[in-house]
């Protein structure tokens, strides 16, 4: 009977394993957590569930009892020490255990602050999984001072849920201006006003000099020599690929676990998916960081295990959730060089990246018709002229037809 062992019991892990049940599959099936509790959806965690909103159960992806009931061995709490391709096994607490396919489904690490500079003050926290937030969320009461390092989009999740909660925010961003890695101006003005209007403030161009604070973090002093207070800090300055299982065990890694269109790695029987992978994309290779990635790479690898042979095609989308905005982006911006606007009322703009006369990216805030829209467009490989888009009189779905 062949045994499929999945490493990796979030998003990602958690997709294949159903889908192997779901697509027939009947040998073996473990899929194998770090975590006490079952696979759990993430992006919930700095919102609804920080604030109350969302009980514990309702962020498991599916109902414990699902994985007793379609034979897959769920193994909480447990950590995976080796990974031994030549003999095609893996070292559990002491325990060997074999297999006939790997897949590695290892997600991402956050970055930390380093301990020289009082990133191992208590009072200072990243936002990555259930513990983070258990552990901050005592801190979250009305008149606290957090400072939150990193205008990225966690970072100003975070900073909206504080706000909402009548604590006082500072957040401080080293580049020009926040979101500059992963949006152009506009979006990042459309925001800084967005967080400016609830009280945040907001400091760019600033880097963080180093924590205050004996024992537990009292406050900041930032690269212009200013000083702030603070009761907590919340870190976010990026996430790693969490790579680091299958580079000890000799898979190639490249910016993250490197596969084929498949999900191959460079050993055989071991594939992976989700945030850990870096796959062919256009000519290149990417590594995606979000949960539909996760979900559909992941059935991709289920099937290819099951003998579909199917090339992953990726199509790029995320969200992140402000206060009353939502903002859905669909596509990859890179390479753009100009942006249009489309403004269709008060509430709702969408900011359209082009390249030249290609549309290559869609930021669309309360606007989930633009976003919708310009999904399908970029999916089809279709690129209407700017002047359509920017004209609040065109009918978006007729482009469609174009």
């Amino acid at each position: 009977m062949r045994h499929v062992v999945v490493i990796g019991a979030g998003q990602a892990g958690s997709s294949c394993v159903a889908k192997l049940r779901n697509g027939g599959f009947d040998g073996r099936v473990t899929l194998i957590g770090a975590e006490p509790v079952p696979p759990y959806q993430r992006p919930p965690l700095s919102k609804a569930y920080l604030m109350g909103d969302m009980a514990l159960e309702r962020l498991f992806l599916r109902p414990e009892a699902f994985y007793g009931e379609h034979d897959i061995d769920l193994m909480m709490n447990t950590h995976v020490d080796a990974i031994d391709v030549s003999a095609q096994s893996i070292s559990v607490q002491g325990i060997q255990i074999a297999y006939d396919e790997l897949v590695l489904t290892t997600g991402s690490v956050p970055r930390y602050l380093p301990a020289s500079i009082g990133g191992n003050l208590d009072g200072v926290h990243v936002v990555r999984d259930l513990a983070d937030v258990d552990a901050m969320a005592p801190r979250f009461v009305e008149g606290a001072k957090v400072l939150i390092v990193g205008g990225g989009y966690i970072g100003l999740e975070a900073a909206s849920v504080a706000a909402k909660l009548g604590l006082q925010v500072t957040l401080v961003e080293m580049a020009e201006r926040i979101l500059q890695r992963v949006a152009a101006p506009e979006t990042s003005d459309f925001f800084r006003d967005l967080h400016k209007g609830h009280g945040v403030d907001i400091r760019e161009g600033v880097g963080l000099d180093h924590l205050l604070g004996e024992g537990a973090v009292s406050g900041a002093r930032l690269s212009d020599g200013s000083e702030i207070e603070a009761d907590f800090v919340i870190v976010g300055v990026g996430i790693a690929p969490g790579a680091a299982l299958a580079g000890a065990a000799g898979i190639e890694i490249e910016n993250g676990i490197k596969t084929d269109a498949q999900g191959r790695t460079s050993a055989p029987h071991v594939w992976a998916a989700g945030d850990c992978a870096s796959f062919p994309y256009r000519g290149g290779r990417i590594r995606l960081e979000s949960v539909p990635n996760a979900i559909d790479q992941a059935e991709c690898v289920a099937e290819n295990i099951m003998g579909t042979d199917k090339a992953y095609t990726a199509k790029p989308w995320f969200w992140s959730d402000q206060y009353d905005v939502k903002l859905q982006i669909a596509g990859l911006n890179t390479g753009y060089d100009r942006v249009i606007t489309r403004r269709t009322d008060a509430d709702s703009v969408a900011f359209w990246y082009y390249r030249g006369n290609e549309l290559l990216a869609v930021d669309a805030m309360n606007d989930p018709r633009g976003f919708m829209v310009g999904k399908r467009l970029i999916e089809a490989g279709k690129s209407p002229d700017p002047a359509l888009i920017e004209n609040p009189e065109t009918e978006l779905k007729a482009l469609l037809k174009l």
